[in-house]
């Protein structure tokens, strides 16, 4: 054991001493530059030549790419740096590139090495004339184009950044004096703030070698053709045609190689410079600027379609670019309209106080939102008085006035899992309904539930189920002629809403909207809220009334004599019900208004002597919870007879209620309520004394 620990502790030392002179990233950075300047004055293999240029050409990419997926130009803050070392590697590569083709480039295209016979070979077509001419090309567009104009602006943005810099730093001052930012953030806009100055003038002056390294790789060029003849004729004794092609071609392909590496990087500065102020990637920028409206991409597709009809030009690109560009108009018109439904919602929703954290934002509910398919759109940004958010606004204002409180904000958002036709109605996230429309039809329906004999797509009314036909809007008129009724998709779809509105009245009253009721009461009607609190009834025992009420569509509009009711009743009711029914008698008058049908009396149907016996004589439990224990044979057969009764009123045209007693009302109420929500049911405690009544059928 004790040898096996001797043999080991001389290995762990030697390999504690090599870690400990291993080279980091800033010897291997020295050691790099180095090399760099070694290859200025030290002749390279044409192997180590072809990795170099190879080394050169990526390098020049991977910084272009950089450049162009930035976010902000700070993010690319070792650009100068980069740049001269990118120039000083193409520099040295072309002094090594021109010992080969002087020394060895009568041994033919391979003297220079692979890459620069490839790019001789291939990029000129062996032709030394089209070589020079893309290769003067390609410096034109360097030097007058790509670099004076990122020399420029480089220029002005440093001039900027310095001028800039005493105002920004008062800034910090002020805010950091008036508490809006601290110490440490103080600190780190300082260093942001130097940084940029350092950046833009780094900048100004790498504008320079992009400059220098242009007109380097001209003068290394006209040197190398110069040189090569002169050495070819003169030291191999090449004729002059032959010792032009031979080193003049050579000449151009190592131009080349250097030039698009210089060109790449020169463009990348060009980016740099000019992403100043601009937010988010070079496409993201690009695609919210140039395609964020659609008619300019409107107007060029059109522009491309009429170059394309011009005799002499060739139609095919012209009618792609068209095609293309008024896909791009006809998407982003689609975004735009999303984008505008999203935001849309109605007018009188308060707007919002100071943002909320996220995690309170996820927990937040919509009481009612609306949600659209793309193809529905179109209604919430329609024409004015037609538009969606005009009637929904103009809905909670009618529901206000008819009910007593107002109705929660109706949120629209668009829905692109939605069919393009379909919309939802979501109440608290939950659906409560949905239907499809047709936005550029309207819906023609007989309120009687007849067929209708118009050609058209057949359909049911959402809200009240009634057959119809989605119809053009040519047939307007002779459908209206035919005593139909006629609606436009906007009213639909509002109807629906509203059906669905009344149907949930009791969920959508919270206990905030209770309280707010409350405290908004005039305020010689305040002593009733104080007496319902000495008399320790809360505020959520009066939601409850309130919701009871909601819940068969009695308006609550009258709320001090609700609150009369509650005070009368918590006297001694002793049962929810009990005070229920109090509250309901109070209110006798408005529930057989609301009642009172368009021949001036209200329609009642009766419930027999026998019924009330068999109802009364299910209740079991203690007097103030009393429960419902009927056979399921027995409520199936009063169900039954009781659709027979409310369909020959109807079939009469009489929409009736039914009235019972006022110890079994709550009870029939929850068994009608299942298969008949919107039919009243009263006791006779509720009808007004002076009311008109009409029994017109009995259960």
């Amino acid at each position: 054991m004790t040898s096996e620990v001797q043999a080991s502790t001389p290995v762990a030392a030697v390999l504690g001493r090599l870690n400990a002179i291993r080279p980091g990233s800033d010897v291997l950075m020295a050691a790099g530059v180095g090399l760099l300047v070694v290859i200025l004055v030290v002749p390279l293999p044409t192997l180590l030549l072809d990795f170099g240029l190879a080394l050169s050409l990526t390098a020049s990419i991977l910084v272009l790419m950089t450049a162009v997926l930035m976010q902000r130009p700070l993010d690319f803050t070792s650009f100068p740096t980069v740049l001269l070392i990118t120039t000083l590697l193409r520099l040295g590569l072309n002094i090594a590139s021109t010992r080969l083709i002087l020394s060895a480039g009568h041994e033919g295209p391979q003297a220079a090495g692979a890459v620069i016979a490839a790019f001789g070979g291939f990029l000129m077509a062996g032709d030394v004339v089209i070589g020079l001419i893309v290769f003067a090309i390609l410096v034109l567009v360097n030097f007058v184009v790509i670099t004076k104009g990122s020399g420029r602006i480089a220029e002005v943005a440093a001039r900027f950044s310095l001028d800039a810099m005493p105002g920004k730093q008062m800034a910090i001052d002020a805010d950091l004096s008036a508490g809006l930012i601290d110490e440490a953030g103080a600190r780190a806009r300082r260093k942001q703030l130097e940084e940029e100055s350092a950046f833009f003038g780094a900048m100004d002056g790498a504008a320079k070698f992009v400059r220098g390294d242009a007109i380097a790789g001209l003068v290394i060029t006209l040197i190398n053709i110069l040189g090569g003849l002169a050495l070819g004729m003169g030291r191999v004794g090449l004729p002059l045609a032959e010792a032009a092609r031979t080193y003049t071609l050579l000449t151009i392909g190592d131009g080349l190689v250097s030039q698009i590496p210089a060109l790449l990087v020169s463009t990348a500065a060009g980016i740099v410079v000019t992403k100043a102020g601009v937010d988010g990637t070079t496409d993201q920028a690009l695609a919210r600027e140039l395609a964020g409206s659609p008619k300019p991409l409107a107007l060029a597709s059109a522009a491309a379609g009429t170059l394309a009809l011009l005799p002499g030009l060739p139609a095919l690109p012209f009618l792609m670019l068209a095609a293309v560009t008024g896909a791009a108009a006809w998407a982003r018109q689609r975004a735009t309209e999303a984008a505008t439904a999203r935001a849309a919602e109605t007018a009188s929703q308060p707007a919002p106080a100071a943002a909320a954290e996220e995690p309170a934002q996820a927990l937040r509910i919509d009481a009612i939102r609306l949600e659209l398919g793309y193809g529905l759109l179109r209604l919430a940004t329609g024409e004015a008085g037609q538009r969606l958010t005009e009637q929904i606004r103009a809905l909670r204002r009618s529901l206000a006035q008819e009910f007593g409180f107002l109705l929660p904000p109706v949120r629209i958002q668009d829905n692109v899992q939605l069919p393009p036709t379909t919309y939802v109605v979501r109440l608290k996230e939950i659906e409560a309904g949905r239907a499809d429309l047709r936005p550029t039809m309207l819906l023609a329906m007989d309120s009687t539930g007849a067929p209708i004999q118009l050609p058209g797509e057949r359909t049911t009314e959402p809200a009240f189920g009634l057959p119809a036909v989605w119809i053009d809007e040519t047939l307007r008129d002779e459908a209206q002629a035919r005593g139909l009724t006629v609606v436009d998709p906007t009213s639909v779809l509002v109807t629906h809403l509203t059906e669905l509105v009344r149907d949930h009245l009791a969920e959508l009253l919270s206990f905030a909207d209770t309280q707010k009721l409350l405290d908004e009461l005039p305020r010689e009607q305040q002593k009733l809220v104080s007496d319902l609190n000495a008399q320790q009834i809360s505020t959520g025992t009066i939601q409850r009334v309130l919701q009871a009420l909601l819940a068969e569509r009695v308006s609550i509009r009258d709320l001090p004599t609700i609150l009369e009711g509650i005070l009368e009743g918590a006297a001694s009711a002793r049962s929810f019900s009990a005070l229920l029914s109090t509250v309901r008698m109070r209110l006798a008058r408005q529930i057989t208004d609301s009642l009172t049908g368009p021949k001036g009396y209200v329609p009642l149907i009766t419930l027999s002597a026998e019924w009330e016996r068999a109802f009364a004589e299910a209740l079991v439990g203690p007097a103030e919870d009393r429960q419902l224990a009927m056979a399921p044979s027995k409520l199936q057969e009063f169900i039954a007879r009781m659709r027979d009764a409310f369909e020959k009123a109807a079939a009469a045209g009489e929409q009736a209620a039914l009235v019972t007693s006022p110890q079994v009302r709550p009870h029939v109420r929850a068994v009608v309520e299942r298969f008949r929500p919107a039919t009243p049911v009263i006791s006779q405690a509720e009808i007004h004394p002076r009311a008109r009544v009409r029994t017109v059928g009995t259960i």
